[in-house]
């Protein structure tokens, strides 16, 4: 039924949000000159897919988790974006597709070993990753992975219609701040 409100929400979302999404564009290339970050990252069963952002770290920045990132990479537009939670505008794109999920775990990087490990213990690989959940709205990040991998398991094993709403409602309405960067 997720799939069903997935496909819904972000075919209407995209609809609705392209002019945002085109302005953000546009102010990018002058940021940074390349607004679209694109990221392999580990998906259903552990299968690669390309997860779409907009960029909000210079270009020449060193692809690592964001948690291990430097504050200082972050352009001012960046900071705006990642603030308003706009620099996840094009992970639509990836929902629609089927590879992520309005509402599921946060996808990681294939270097990050102790969350995969942690996750593939738990089932967490077993449902789509997705751009909200619990971990998130809760601020429990990558910087934590036991944990994280825990919470994940518990809002998948625990998740109905009436949360999958609850969690998207609460990231809209601003709760949760995303994952930190190092200072």
């Amino acid at each position: 039924m997720t799939r069903f409100f997935d496909f819904i929400f972000s075919f209407f979302g995209i609809l609705i949000l392209w002019p945002l999404g085109l302005i953000v564009y546009v102010l990018g290339l002058f940021d940074t000159g390349s607004p679209i970050f694109k990221q392999e990252r580990v998906g259903k069963n552990k299968k690669p897919f390309t997860l779409l952002k907009f960029r909000t770290m210079g270009v020449n920045t060193k692809s690592v988790a964001t948690h291990l990132a430097n504050s200082s990479s972050v352009t001012k537009l960046g900071a705006f974006l990642r603030k308003s939670k706009l620099d996840e505008l094009p992970q639509l794109i990836n929902v629609l597709k089927g590879d992520m999920s309005l509402v599921g775990p946060r996808p990681n990087l294939f270097n990050q070993e102790e969350l995969i490990e942690e996750r593939s213990k738990k089932g967490v690989y077993d449902f789509l990753p997705g751009i909200t959940g619990l971990a998130q709205i809760n601020e429990i990040d990558m910087s934590t992975p036991k944990k994280l991998a825990e919470v994940d398991a518990e809002m998948l094993e625990s998740l109905t219609i009436k949360k999958y709403f609850q969690y998207i409602f609460a990231t809209v309405g601003g709760k949760g701040s995303g994952d930190r960067i190092k200072e």
